[in-house]
This record gives structure tokens, C-alpha cells and sequence, in this order.
């Protein structure tokens, strides 16, 4: 399934200005969509046909890659006796133990099964929060880049774009508080971050499928001074991530190390624009969601893994009514399924308000299609390129639906995101999978599949034994 044609018509596409029939797409050697006509007169000699109606790919904002192999392995409570809990800091001392067991095969193995799961679920982008690495011991590889250009490798041998993120991480809490001995494979100085960012660059440099940004893991492991020599060695269009709010406990020790809540003691201190992408953002008081949506930057929702956490839930009606930016992801990969976190989104907010439809508006009355083209301009900002939408100048990436799949079967097209999103019957509607204008998917089988699996398997099994 090698890219030969460089064209497609397709019956429906969704369009930025939504459905519409007779789409002839276009696109360059390069996987950039050239052409986009609808109202065709009908499908040129020679050109395919897609097989169903498109829609484009969705950009995943947020990926621990090599926590997919510790799904499923932490759902017992750690703690024991009366009273005893599990939460967010219990299942971080368990990953930490996972994380010190990596080897650059396993997580290169690791890495690209996950990422032919992302393809296969329609995620077309992914933003890798890349924080693991060093070696065991926590010395440095002869090669300072080594785990992540495993992991960028991953990427570009699955399909799938990428924005690698090198994850800052200096210490284990407010206060400059010295890191923890089980952290030693993520520590880094800002000067050590940015050369290897820089040993990246040269391995592999930025193009239409790879941009490159920077992670400050987290307001309590980074301090003021180090984020500003982080910014400060990176251009001014670079993208930014940064975990932030995303526990009570956090938000707790933030006020009162720093005398501020998160989200807005950065909102004070940085220039935060839309090159950002604060993930989580769970706990946001009426002030910080107005500031947060004002500025522009990207709320990377993660709703599955918050849920799976027990993190909170994000007060998505307010932010969305104040034309605030969303972004999807699946994090720690407890699922890996877009369709998922913005079903978990709209359910979350009918939960603690008992009512439906909760994240509808006046102007897209079906909450899929609003959520559905918000977290695909969210995701498309994360990313630093040019994707999320099926026009000239944006990567040709675009997931062909199932006409005849249960959840959309005779539905009109308007109806055809609601099934997609809210109905959860069977396998996938998702058939076929376009990125760079290669059909990396094509009748919900990856291209390299099997073989990826064994590796999967192997290193999962080094892993847990």
C-alpha cells in the first residue's frame, strides 16, 4: 500500500464547512493536499474512489508511549488497611517502578505497536511527552538522544506524524525540592534539554511529518528560572507542553509554595499564547478558565486516563462558551481511542449535571460535530503543524468511515458524527486510514500488523516477568 496515486474521490467528506458531496482530493509528493473540490462533477477517469465518506484524521495531543504496556497492570489498590486509597501519586509510584525497567528495543517495540493502534483508531498525529531519558542507572547514553529517536523512528515506521516533545524534569516538587532516586531517568538541566533537542534535530530534521517542541514536565518539577532558560533557547513558533493542574494535591502545594493556583501563576509569569498546550488543566477556578480560554493556548483533555486516575473533571461547558481550545489524547494509553475521550467528555459534564447534550451550542446543536472539529483545531495547534482539516496546505491524513457499520447504517449525514462518537457497537467505523496521503490502514488492518505485534509481545514480556 505504497503511495502511487495522488488523488482520491470521495462521495462525502467533512469539509471545514461540513458535510459535502463530490470531494476530489489532491496532493504532492510531499503527502500535502494540493486541491480540495467539492461538487465534482464526478470521479476523473483512473482516480479511486474512497470506499466510504472521510473525515479528517484526529491529532492526539498527549502520549506516554511506553505506558501502553503498563495498561491493565495497575488496577488493584496498592495501599492496604482501613481507610487506605489509591490515587493518582499511588499509580505514579508503580509507573516509576515500570519506567526504570525500559531497555531502547523494548521501547521501540512498545512505541510502534501503540502507534499502528493510534492509526488503526484514526489518530493521524501524535504529541509525544517524551520523558524517559537516560539510562537505568540515570547516566547518560553514549548517545543522548538514544530512547528518543527510538522513538521517532517508531512514528515514521508505523505512518503516523509526529511532534516529539523532550520533557524538562528537574525536581520531585515545588520549592526546588532535590528529585527522587526512582526519577533519575528523566532528569535533565534546561541547557542539557535543549542540546538534546538539538542532537535531534540533526539526526532527524523537521518536515511536513515530524516538528520537534519542548515539555517542561510540570510547574513542580521546573522552576521559574529554568522555564524561562528553556523559552529562551527556542523559537518564538516552537510548540510548549506542560502538565498543569492536573491534581487537588498539586494545586494545594502550588499556593502554597507559590502563592497562586497553577494555571494562573503561569498565566502571569509567561507570555502563554496558542503555541501552548497545557494538558490537563483539571482544576480551574471560574477566573483561570476565562484567562486560560483568553489566551489561546490548548487545554489537552485527557479523559480516560483522568477518569482511569481519578483525576477530577474539567469544567468544559464555561471554557467552551468562552471560545477556549481543546485537544484530545490518550496519555497513559488505558485506551487508545479518540471516539472515546470525547464521549467521556460530554458524559462527564451530563454526570455532574444531570441534563444531556450538555456541550452543544447555538450554532452546532449536535455536541459530536462541536466537539468532534474543537478537538481537531486544539489538535492541530498542539501538534505545530499543519493538520487536522481537509484543505489546501494541510497534510493529506483523512480516516474513510464504514457506510454500512451498525452505528451509521441509513443515518443522513448529519447524524453520521453522533453515531461515530456516541454509539459503541462492534468493531470500529473507522475502515481505512490516510496519513501523508498513504493508506497506511486499509480494512482496519495495519499494514505491518503481525509483525509488530511479536515485537510488542516480546518486550511486554521482558517487562512483567
Amino acid at each position: 500500500m505504497t503511495q502511487s496515486n495522488q488523488s482520491l474521490f470521495a462521495a462525502d467528506a467533512y469539509l471545514p464547512d461540513g458535510w459535502r458531496r463530490n470531494v476530489l482530493l489532491e496532493w504532492d509528493a510531499n503527502g500535502t493536499l494540493s486541491a480540495v473540490t467539492a461538487d465534482h462533477s464526478g470521479a476523473p477517469a483512473g482516480v479511486p474512489k474512497a470506499a466510504g465518506p472521510l473525515i479528517p484524521g484526529m491529532p492526539n495531543l498527549h502520549s506516554h508511549a511506553f505506558q501502553r504496556a503498563m495498561a491493565g497492570l495497575t488496577e488493584y489498590r496498592a495501599a492496604s488497611g482501613t481507610g487506605a486509597t489509591d490515587n493518582f501519586w499511588s499509580w505514579r509510584d508503580l509507573m516509576y517502578r515500570f519506567a526504570a525497567r525500559i531497555t531502547p528495543e523494548g521501547l521501540a517495540s512498545i512505541a510502534h505497536w501503540l502507534y499502528i493502534e493510534m492509526l488503526k483508531a484514526g489518530y493521524t498525529s501524535v504529541c509525544e511527552f517524551h520523558y524517559v531519558h537516560h539510562t537505568a542507572d540515570g547516566s547518560r547514553y553514549a548517545n543522548q538522544a538514544e530512547l528518543a529517536q527510538r522513538v521517532v523512528e517508531a512514528a515514521s515506521t508505523s505512518g503516523i506524524g509526529m511532534t516529539m516533545l523532550p520533557v524538562l524534569y528537574q525536581y520531585s516538587g515545588f520549592g526546588a525540592r532535590a528529585p527522587r532516586d526512582d526519577q533519575r531517568r528523566f532528569i535533565n538541566t534546561p541547557e542539557g534539554l535543549l542540546d538534546l533537542l538539538g542532537t535531534l534535530r540533526a539526526a532527524r530534521p523537521e518536515n511536513a511529518t515530524l516538528r520537534y517542541g519542548v515539555a517542561p514536565h510540570s510547574l513542580r518539577a521546573v522552576s521559574q528560572e529554568s522555564l524561562r532558560t528553556l523559552l529562551g533557547g527556542i523559537d518564538a513558533d516552537t510548540p510548549v507542553h506542560i502538565h498543569i493542574a492536573e491534581q487537588t494535591a498539586e494545586v494545594d502545594a502550588c499556593v502554597e509554595m507559590e502563592g497562586a493556583r497553577p494555571v494562573q501563576w503561569l498565566l502571569d509569569r509567561f507570555d502563554v499564547d496558542s503555541r501552548w498546550c497545557l494538558v490537563h488543566a483539571t482544576h480551574v477556578d471560574a477566573n483561570e478558565t476565562l484567562a486560560l480560554a483568553k489566551s489561546g493556548a490548548v487545554a489537552g483533555l485527557c479523559l480516560t486516563t483522568e477518569a482511569n486516575l481519578g483525576d477530577g473533571i474539567f469544567p468544559a461547558q464555561p471554557y467552551l462558551d468562552a471560545q477556549g481550545r481543546i485537544g484530545v489524547g490518550s496519555d497513559s494509553h488505558i485506551a487508545v481511542d479518540w471516539r472515546a475521550e470525547l464521549r467521556l467528555l460530554e458524559y462527564g459534564q451530563r454526570l455532574m449535571r444531570r441534563q444531556r447534550n450538555v456541550l452543544a451550542s447555538a450554532q452546532a446543536t449536535h455536541v459530536a460535530d462541536r466537539l468532534f472539529s474543537a478537538a481537531l483545531d486544539g489538535g492541530a495547534h498542539a501538534t505545530g503543524r499543519a493538520v487536522g482539516a481537509l484543505q489546501p496546505g494541510h497534510r493529506a491524513d483523512w480516516l474513510v468511515l464504514d457506510a454500512d457499520h451498525a452505528s451509521i447504517a441509513e443515518h443522513a449525514p448529519h447524524a453520521w458524527l453522533s453515531g461515530v462518537v456516541f454509539c459503541e457497537h462492534g468493531e470500529t467505523p473507522i475502515r481505512d486510514v490516510y496519513a501523508g496521503g498513504d493508506k497506511v490502514v486499509e480494512n482496519r488492518r495495519h499494514r505491518d500488523e503481525e509483525g509488530a505485534y511479536v515485537r510488542y509481545r516480546a518486550a511486554l514480556a521482558e517487562l512483567v516477568k
